[in-house]
């Protein structure tokens, strides 16, 4: 007789990707132009001069639908044997767990709202405490991906926080790629978050180097969570998904996966 009590049910691996992104007030400024009428109103928000405008998108707006577009496509991915496990942490005023890690399959995403200063220490050390937690983020979990977004410089007290993130713990070993978005991002900061993830994939015998992204339109800022997308799914299907994609390329630019 069939006893299911001895066959052991194999449980998915997660693939873990958390979003640290910013949701300060300039993250309301206009990025993308077209259609915007000038109000005539100014400003002074989130250490910016700004004008007021009617129309246009905002980059909040497509913070929103790029992230959107990434976990409708990991829920493409995902299988039985592969969850891709999303988390996401926005910082504006304070730091705050706008989704605990959930499966892909069950995102249900609230849009972020844009207000307040940069508090990206307080989101770096909240990022911490939930990957250093084995309730939250299993041993059997591999590498977790962590993408940090800003378009300015944390107001608050960030070098421990970053140091402590970047070098110590289960944190040290996590993939981290980091984009600016504008001329106001923090190049110096955003560069220390990723310093201890020096290669994104490797091509035949050369690796790929990591580097902070920048965007300034929306094709820019799309085509960054396109590739942290692919970056992701890549491991999932490698036989060593702990270690950088491995990626073929036919023109050998690596531009073209990166």
């Amino acid at each position: 007789m069939f006893d299911p009590s001895k066959f052991a049910t194999t449980q998915a691996k997660p693939f873990p990707v958390l979003l640290l992104l910013d949701v300060s007030g300039s993250m309301d400024i206009v990025i993308d132009p077209e259609n915007t009428r000038g109000t005539g109103e100014t400003a002074f928000i989130d250490g910016q001069h700004v004008e007021f405008v009617e129309g246009g998108t905002t980059k909040t707006q497509l913070l929103n639908d790029a992230v959107k577009k990434m976990v409708d496509s990991f829920k493409e991915e995902e299988k039985m044997e592969t969850e891709f496990l999303i988390s996401v942490i926005t910082f504006g005023d304070e730091a705050k767990l706008h989704l605990s890690p959930t499966r892909a399959s069950e995102v249900s995403l609230q849009e972020f709202a844009a207000q307040g200063e940069t508090a990206m220490g307080a989101a770096l050390k909240l990022a911490k405490e939930q990957i250093e937690n084995k309730e939250i983020v299993p041993s059997r979990a591999y590498r977790p991906t962590v993408v940090l977004v800003s378009d300015g410089a944390p107001n608050d007290n960030w070098e421990l926080p970053m140091q402590e993130f970047v070098h110590e713990g289960r944190s040290s070993k996590c993939f981290c790629v980091a984009m600016g978005i504008g001329d106001d991002a923090d190049k110096n900061v955003l560069g220390k978050f990723i310093e201890n993830t020096p290669h994104l994939a490797q091509q035949g015998e050369a690796k790929i180097p990591n580097k902070v992204f920048y965007a300034d339109d929306a094709e820019s800022l799309y085509k960054f969570f396109q590739k942290v997308t692919m970056s992701v799914t890549s491991r999932s299907k490698s036989s060593s998904p702990n270690q950088i994609p491995s990626v073929n390329t036919d023109s050998g630019d690596d531009e073209g996966y990166w």
